[in-house]
């Protein structure tokens, strides 16, 4: 994952109105620290904008660097197009970590992490386009961009990359477990914490994979997530 660098602030700066949390204050964290840590804990982002009224939220890949989030597509897709043109946009990232299962239904809830930020995306253009693809795949697995097939002149033409300042994010947590209401706890139904998890599968070599290419020590680590 992206790591920190030393011109980062991690102190928390006053939110803006667009993004302080309003339900369950007490859950929100605005410190660059921990927005960065749930975003590069995540893989997919939910990108928000509106199309002449019409709003459209689209799942993308997304990496990080710095106090920027990036994400790519392709430089015929409506959502590019609408975002260069300088249109609003919403990001948003969640992780699930536990489903609570409370002995009240209406108790029954969920620890995650979440992180949302607003503003406009500004297009990355040039030799900037090319390292943020390069960190893009690196973010994935560490190290692979500078063993895979270079990009050609086609591909970068072909694809759009975008970045959005984290100047207006917040985040949102709840580990809180539990939480029954007083005398529930005698109702005879079994109640606690479910751990969610991500976890990567065994991986599968492509077919026409040539003899002597074994599986890289970047691509095994997924496996230990």
């Amino acid at each position: 994952m992206p790591e920190q660098t030393a011109h980062e602030d991690h102190r928390a700066a006053a939110p803006s109105d667009r993004v302080r949390i309003r339900r369950k204050p007490d859950r929100g964290r605005y410190d660059r620290a921990t927005v960065h840590a749930i975003l590069d804990a995540g893989l997919v982002a939910h990108i928000g904008y509106v199309v002449d009224g019409q709003p459209y939220v689209i799942p993308t890949f997304y990496w990080r660097d710095g106090d920027r989030v990036y994400w790519h597509g392709s430089t015929a897709s409506r959502m590019i197009r609408v975002i260069e043109s300088g249109a609003p946009v919403c990001l948003t990232v969640s992780i699930l970590d536990s489903l609570i299962l409370a002995r009240s239904g209406f108790n029954h809830s969920a620890d995650y992490r979440s992180v949302v930020v607003v503003g406009i995306a500004l297009p990355v253009t040039g030799d900037e386009k090319a390292r943020a693809l390069d960190r893009f795949v690196d973010v994935l697995a560490p190290g692979r961009s500078a063993t895979v097939r270079p990009m050609t002149e086609k591909e970068l033409k072909q694809t759009a990359v975008v970045a959005l300042s984290l100047d207006e994010a917040s985040a949102k947590v709840r580990d809180a477990g539990l939480g029954d209401d007083p005398g529930d706890e005698t109702w005879p139904v079994w109640a606690g914490t479910i751990p969610v998890h991500l976890a990567f599968g065994e991986p599968v070599p492509a077919p026409d994979m040539p003899a002597g290419i074994d599986l890289p020590e970047n691509v095994r680590a997924l496996t230990r997530r």
